[in-house]
């Protein structure tokens, strides 16, 4: 069964500074709270192309695995498609100013699982959501500390 979720959440701070952090992977392990780890594979800046390698916990697993940039249009959206791992997905971020200080973001995770979460694909989308949300609001509790 296939995965397609798509959530967002509106932060408050500006457009451009809600876009830089979230599409740098170097921050990911800041804001997503599965992710423990994200390491460059190719080398810094993001462009379509780039490379890096996230290992994250979900379902109570240890995943490993390569993202590659697919599209980007800076400070508009990024798609990245996993490259390597257990769990072929893409994700796209796309940001959208609401006032000067204030941004949405959305978060769309789709794909279709294989091997151990193939098994688990009814609960998937439920679990990606979940997940989703959970990062996002992190990610607007990062940046609306009031020193960053």
């Amino acid at each position: 069964m296939p995965v397609d979720v798509t959530t967002s959440i509106v932060i408050n701070r500006s457009y451009d500074e809600v876009a830089t952090y979230a599409a740098d992977p170097e921050n990911a392990p800041d804001w997503y709270v599965s992710i423990t780890s994200a390491r460059w594979r190719t080398a810094p800046p993001l462009a379509v192309g780039s490379e890096f390698d996230f290992v994250a916990e979900f379902l109570r697993r240890q995943l490993t695995y390569t993202y590659r940039v697919t599209e980007l249009v800076p400070g508009r959206t990024m798609t990245m498609s996993t490259a390597q791992g257990p769990f072929p997905m893409s994700t796209t971020y796309t940001w959208d100013a609401l006032s000067p200080t204030s941004t949405r973001m959305w978060l769309r995770n789709h794909g279709s699982p294989r091997g151990f979460a193939r098994l688990l694909s009814l609960l998937m989308p439920m679990a990606v959501r979940r997940a989703n949300r959970k990062d996002l609001a992190r990610l607007k509790q990062v940046l609306e500390q009031p020193a960053r």
